[in-house]
């Protein structure tokens, strides 16, 4: 049988206030493309369907009509876990309607193997389903201990016996898959997975995946990745688009697996090409690179974290042209070039206020000089009037 295995599509999530959903939308066109094209028997989405627990209606719409496109009345099986942005209990409501159709959502940890008729083979898919297990979703208390490593042991555990449990069901014959979102202790993360959820106790050991799987198909971490000193062939799909800069310039894709009762499985990467890059550009020559590159096409469909190199803090002015220019600009921020051989030392006592302040900004910036309205306003702040040079009460 032919599997689809992916993950952390985070349906709603923005980029800075900036909305992905059309780039959402784009991924599961593509998605539902590649599941037709490619003989797709049956699609594992392992977690993080959503990005919050309370997701937009918009993003709820995308994912019941993809899992109708996917499905096609039963043809194609599809099988999802709840993740730990997704609310277990609500992801699973629609189970009971979607049931007959072949479509298994999964919101809490449970020891039921999901069974899955291929119809294509004649197989039976066996799934150990494991959705986001933390404490209050287990409604356990792994360790009275409030130390890391202590929670950590008692997790990694929990973890490791739960998989042989469920294992233990498992059928001879039939195809043996299990799939988890969680935190696999080596494994590389980014940004865009919020550190709150990333590592420290919720983690585990690789060795604790089960080796009565034949493949393990892993949700958490956006990076696609193989789990090295895992028992079984076990992977991160990794997200399908990019949700943050420190995955610029990473290749998203999903992961295809190719599998028989008793065999070793056989995994092909398939890159997406849905999704605007996310891009960091550093413009030496200051703005007007900046500007000659997008008027030459430069990074035309991308998101884009710019540092410019600037002598002196940029206007409002500059700032708007900048903006106007290219509407994929989510950062701009300022490098301040050092005045070589310049040193500043100023005697408070000596110099009036407005100078002590420039004098500061070049210091806080790196040699940028502030414009009249900043001293100004700063003037005004501290109850300052007057020119240069007069006494000021």
């Amino acid at each position: 049988m032919r599997l689809l295995h992916t993950a952390d599509w985070h349906l709603g999530r923005s980029l800075e206030g900036r909305s992905r959903l059309q780039e959402q939308q784009d991924f599961l066109d593509e998605l539902v493309e590649i599941v037709r094209r490619e003989k797709i028997d049956a699609v594992l989405m392992a977690g993080d369907v959503f990005d919050t627990v309370n997701p937009p209606a918009a993003a709820e719409q995308m994912f019941y009509d993809a899992l109708s496109r996917i499905n096609r009345n039963g043809e194609c099986p599809f099988i999802a876990i709840a993740g730990n942005h997704d609310h277990p209990e609500r992801l699973a409501a629609s189970f009971p309607l979607l049931r007959e159709l072949g479509i298994t959502l999964v919101g809490l940890p449970t020891l039921e193997l999901q069974r899955v008729p291929i119809k294509r083979t004649g197989e039976i898919l066996e799934i150990a389903a494991l959705p986001y297990p933390s404490e209050s979703r287990l409604k356990v208390l792994l360790s009275e201990s409030a130390e890391e490593l202590d929670v950590r042991t008692q997790y990694d555990d929990w973890v490791d016996s739960y998989f042989k449990q469920i294992t233990s069901h498992f059928t001879p014959g039939n195809v043996h898959v299990a799939m988890s979102h969680l935190y696999v202790a080596g494994s590389k993360e980014t940004d865009s997975e919020r550190p709150v959820h990333i590592g420290g106790a919720y983690t585990v050991a690789a060795e604790s995946l089960p080796s009565a799987a034949q493949y393990v198909a892993l949700g958490h971490l956006h990076r696609p990745q193989k789990i090295k000193r895992a028992k079984t062939d076990a992977r991160y799909s990794g997200s399908p688009l990019s949700y943050s800069f420190s995955e610029s310039g990473q290749a998203k894709s999903v992961s295809i697996i190719n599998i028989e009762p008793n065999g070793i499985a056989e995994v092909e990467e398939l890159h997406l090409t849905s999704g605007k890059p996310l891009v960091a550009w550093e413009a030496k020559n200051g703005v007007q690179e900046v500007i000659s590159g997008i008027q030459d096409g430069l990074h035309q469909n991308c998101w884009i974290d710019l540092s410019i190199h600037v002598d002196d803090a940029l206007s409002m002015e500059e700032i708007q042209r900048l903006r106007k220019s290219h509407d994929g600009i989510v950062h701009i921020k300022p490098v301040y070039r050092e005045k070589s051989g310049e040193q500043i030392s100023v005697s408070a006592q000596k110099l009036p206020v407005d100078e002590l302040f420039t004098t500061f900004y070049k210091r806080q910036t790196g040699g940028a000089l502030p414009d009249e309205e900043l001293t100004s306003l700063f003037l005004d702040l501290v109850g300052e009037e007057g020119t240069e040079g007069e006494e000021r009460e």
